[in-house]
């Protein structure tokens, strides 16, 4: 099949079955940070309160599940801190571990992002620490897994580390159970510039660890989306025994995955069949006594997840901030939802151009399950904004 992109003429590939859904991976931790479906039917402009196509986005989460996927919610792949608003977010939360009882322990199956952006006026110490505090309560209340996320109300009044030691020492005092402590760098949130009390990334990962060494038995694992491989390692050997490293890295994740991080990634929503069965050959890989075996094993994880690359860098290209836009494109293209709506009108948060490449290196990847359906709806973009031909 055919079809005129901005590029030029692209010829599809033909239709491939996706890898089924199967069990989840042994030998990693793997969650995806799933995405929400706005209401097309709804105002969702800029500024307007979120409103979410609750059967959808939930139908998308047990998508999720059944490749054997854990699903991270409420976090910034779900637009925290860009259109999803405190009172949706909620709702989300409830919502989704409610719907993972249906697929086990929702503890351990969704975890979900508790910040403090219900109170952007929060201008001191205490008042962050309120708003945390409320957050963490009601993912602990709802049953999920919490995540502690970065905040840009404690990135604007910390005074230096030690405000972000006490402030987080306190919460994980009274968490309850083990967290997972997000670093979100700032090329995907620019208002966390110099978070942890330092610009200087060595910097303010010396002063991380000695929060998640002094409290590590509080702290189940860290969330780190720095984009920086070698920095990534290094911190993933630092940090102490039982804490996993959780890799938020969307563009050399099948390296350090390999290397023994964990995941936490906003690339396995579009991915998710792949990854999963990268992952499952992983596991094959790794109990493998063969030699012959295992290098076959380990040829298909790097097959799996070297097609997802290309993709991957599309989407997440600067300003890398913009990624959700990709991530709800492809779940549109690939049949997951019947509308490229997001809330806080983000869909226009990337070219069409981009779109489009986005879309030849889905369809390169084997990710798009229906192409006719795929070609469809890239034309009906192409021709609301002038570019079919």
């Amino acid at each position: 099949m055919r079809i005129e992109l901005p590029s030029g003429p692209y010829t599809m590939r033909p239709a491939a079955s996706p890898p089924p859904p199967g069990p989840a991976p042994a030998g990693r931790v793997a969650y995806a940070a799933a995405h929400v479906v706005a209401d097309p039917f709804a105002e969702n402009t800029p500024g307007s309160p979120a409103a979410v196509d609750w059967d959808a986005t939930l139908r998308f989460r047990r998508h999720l599940w059944s490749h054997g996927l854990r699903v991270a919610d409420a976090m910034d792949t779900a637009q925290r801190n860009a259109g999803l608003d405190w009172a949706a977010t909620r709702e989300l939360i409830g919502r989704s571990a409610a719907a993972a009882r249906a697929y086990g322990d929702p503890a351990e199956l969704v975890c979900c992002g508790a910040g403090t952006d219900h109170a952007p006026h929060a201008d001191t110490l205490p008042l962050v620490e309120a708003a945390y505090a409320e957050q963490i309560e009601t993912v602990r209340e709802a049953g999920a897994g919490v995540v502690i996320m970065a905040s840009r109300q404690l990135a604007r009044v910390a005074r230096g580390p030690e405000d972000y030691q006490a402030l987080y020492g306190r919460l994980l005092a009274r968490a309850g159970r083990p967290v997972i402590l997000h670093w979100l760098g700032a090329m995907f949130d620019p208002a966390l510039t110099g978070y942890w009390g330092s610009p200087d990334v060595e910097t303010a990962t010396g002063h991380f660890l000695a929060l998640v060494r002094e409290h590590a038995a509080m702290v189940e694992g860290v969330k780190v989306s720095l984009l920086d491989e070698e920095h990534e390692v290094r911190l993933r050997a630092a940090l102490p025994a039982g804490v996993r490293l959780y890799t938020g890295d969307d563009f050399n994740y099948p390296s350090l995955i390999k290397g023994g991080s964990h995941a936490l990634l906003g690339v396995f929503d579009p991915i998710a069949p792949l990854a999963a069965a990268a992952l499952r050959a992983l596991d094959a890989a790794e109990s493998e006594p063969d030699p012959a075996l295992r290098a076959r094993h380990m040829a298909r994880y790097d097959d799996l997840f070297g097609r997802t690359v290309p993709l991957a860098r599309k989407v997440f290209e600067a300003p890398t901030y913009n990624y959700k836009t990709g991530i709800v494109f492809l779940a549109w293209l690939a049949g997951h939802q019947d509308a490229f709506t997001m809330v806080g009108g983000a869909q226009s948060a990337r070219s069409p151009v981009h779109l489009a490449e986005v879309f030849r290196l889905a369809d390169q990847a084997g990710l798009l399950p229906d192409p006719e359906l795929a070609a469809h709806r890239m034309r009906s973009l192409l021709t609301v904004h002038g570019m079919a031909r």
